[in-house]
């Protein structure tokens, strides 16, 4: 199977976040559909995604709504 590429591949909620997982555009894209067009990213919240925890991109805009009320 070949790897999910985060720069043009579909996202929604479902899609699980990988060990090659990147923060593109096209994750932005999803992210501010999920989250508002407020959504950015910081440091902490990237080293969250990336913390090895098996996630999806559901988890990922929940999470930060919820950082982010």
């Amino acid at each position: 199977m070949a790897k999910f590429d985060w720069h043009s591949d579909p996202i929604d909620r479902a899609t699980p976040v990988a060990d090659n997982y990147k923060s593109t555009q096209n994750v932005r894209r999803f992210l501010k559909s999920q989250c508002g067009e407020h959504f950015k990213f910081d440091r902490q919240f990237m080293a969250w995604i990336r913390s090895g925890k098996a996630i999806t991109m559901g988890d990922v805009a929940d999470e930060w709504t919820r950082r982010n009320p």
